[in-house]
């Protein structure tokens, strides 16, 4: 410490608070960089801490080191080539703008963010973009419309929009997103329905048996994975990961089995045949079988709705594995283990009530905030197969103000970002939200899943099933359309498509994708945004 304190006298200079850094941050990355963002930095050990707790100080010369090796190495032109579009990176949104409002009710693999579909739909003109595509008032469509961002977008822009998802699911989830919802009555349903979930956990020992697993693990860590230390230590080699935590893992699973057999607490259901058999501790289950139980007793069709995508996004973060393993999924987490996403030992979930709590807050602030700004405009997403769909049917029986307007002028385009050639299983990653309110899955209609690989046939069968979707659906649009396609063509499949559909290509907006949540960020990523047209 007496070190530190020399070394910050001698370079003050170079040193601010976390209020000053985060301005100096901010204007150096073109966007906006929060205390919290700087936090976290300092307690994974990204940056040295300096000063003390109440003032925390940053040295200026590392986070611009830092950020220079890592955010700013990016931007590199050697890894996108010279024909990317930067303004479209949109790299100066924080996390928060990418998710604002509704675009985060629910986890989704493969959305894009909201940005990109505002850039393209949006009339308002700038420097970089020369054309207008889409004005207010008219109908978008998304034939491949995952959770909603299009649909979204459309509404808060004073358009029309009409989804359409193989997945009953998603469907779900994009038009609780856009509806205009009851948030009084809501919150008086979570309240009542969050009240008899602490009434049934009082017959259950499960809240005494948590609450000193989590004193220990804090006595535990606190000692043994002291945060930054223990991360600096790693780097510097001082300590082998893999060797200590395993060790200190083994030891901590003493404490933790003696207060499993003091508590006499189950862990594992009977079966592990079914997704919510397997996937979820037996304590996790019971409450999981309760709220179910509650739900169906709502007497409101939209609060069901509205509690069914929460109740899926609490129960998702309950699943019985590792921190850093939740879009994954390799095997269920029994006991206690060495998180390496947190540098420390961690528990799996014993109870929804803390994430429920999390969710239901969040969800009524997400459709608050978007209730806002919304417009008095129609949104619907239909559950069927883009390439036989009927929109003119589906859209008259399902809402019959928007098949009003679309009688009168047609659909002016679409923007859409269809699955990617053997990347996700888009069922799949919500199979215990089928398994939970027994909805139908349509596994064997995806175009493109996993399950089908990226080889010769199954990049044919990727371009016939994207083409007969734009076949179909392009006699619902107006004589001069304009079709936005979000891809990572790196099978160059879109221009056979094009050719299919009887459509040319206009124009290409190739994008640097920089906020990616994978492991590798250094793996350079881009797409494309095709811009289709009738050919003439």
């Amino acid at each position: 410490m007496t070190e530190q304190l020399g070394f910050f006298k001698q370079n003050e200079e170079n040193f601010q608070n976390l209020h000053d850094a985060c301005l100096w941050a901010s204007k150096y990355l073109n966007r906006k960089v929060t205390v919290s963002n700087l936090s976290y930095l300092l307690q994974y050990g990204r940056i040295n801490k300096y000063g003390n707790n109440g003032n925390p100080l940053i040295n200026m010369v590392e986070l611009k080191h830092y950020y220079d090796s890592t955010i700013k190495s990016d931007h590199s032109v050697s890894k996108y080539g010279k024909d990317v579009n930067w303004n479209l990176s949109f790299v100066e949104y924080s996390e928060s703008e990418r998710t604002k409002h509704v675009h985060r009710l629910h986890p989704y693999k493969g959305k894009f963010i909201p940005q990109l579909v505002e850039y393209f739909l949006d009339s308002h003109v700038d420097e970089y973009k020369k054309q207008i595509f889409f004005n207010p008032g008219d109908i978008v469509l998304d034939p491949f419309c995952g959770s909603g961002t299009t649909l979204v977008e459309s509404n808060v822009l004073g358009m029309h929009a009409i989804g359409v998802d193989i997945s009953s699911f998603n469907s779900m989830i994009a038009n609780v997103k856009v509806e205009d919802h009851n948030l009084l009555e809501l919150k008086k349903v979570i309240n009542e329905i969050t009240f008899n979930l602490k009434s049934f956990q009082k017959n259950r020992n499960i809240y005494a048996f948590e609450s000193e697993l989590l004193c220990e693990l804090s006595k535990f860590n606190s000692r043994y994975f002291p945060s930054p230390d223990y991360r600096k230590k790693i780097r510097n080699g001082i300590i082998d990961e893999k060797t200590y935590s395993s060790q200190k893992e083994n030891e901590f699973l003493i404490i933790f089995n003696s207060l499993i057999r003091k508590y006499k607490i189950q862990i594992k259901q009977e079966n592990d045949e079914s997704f919510l058999e397997k996937w979820f501790l037996f304590p996790v289950r019971e409450e999981i079988d309760f709220l179910l139980s509650e739900l169906h007793r709502l007497g409101s069709e939209e609060s069901r709705r509205v509690l069914s995508i929460i109740f899926s996004r609490t129960i998702r973060s309950c699943r019985a594995t590792t921190h850093a393993d939740l879009a994954t999924l390799k095997e269920p987490i029994i006991s206690t283990y060495y998180c390496r996403k947190h540098g420390k030992i961690c528990k799996p979930i014993f109870s929804l009530m803390s994430w429920w709590k999390t969710y239901t807050r969040d969800t009524i602030e997400r459709l608050n905030k978007f209730r806002k700004i919304r417009t008095h405009t129609y949104q619907f997403c239909i559950t069927g197969d883009s390439r036989i769909i009927d929109l003119d049917k589906e859209i008259m029986v399902s809402n019959p103000q928007l098949f009003d307007i679309l009688k009168k002028e047609k659909i002016r385009g679409i923007f859409t970002s269809p699955p990617y050639v053997g990347l996700i299983d888009y069922h799949e990653q919500h199979a215990y939200a089928y398994e939970l309110f027994n909805q139908k899955r349509n596994d064997n209609l995806e175009i493109g899943p996993l399950y089908k690989g990226q080889g010769r046939e199954a990049q044919h069968a990727y371009v016939a099933g994207i083409a007969k979707v734009l076949n179909n659906v392009k006699k619902f649009l107006q004589s001069d359309y304009d079709i936005f396609i979000v891809a990572n063509d790196k099978f160059h499949l879109y221009p056979k498509i094009a050719e299919l559909s009887g459509m040319r290509i206009y124009e290409q907006y190739k994008r640097p994708v920089l906020n990616r949540v994978e492991k590798d960020r250094n793996t350079a990523y881009s797409e494309t945004i095709f811009h289709f047209k009738e050919i003439e």
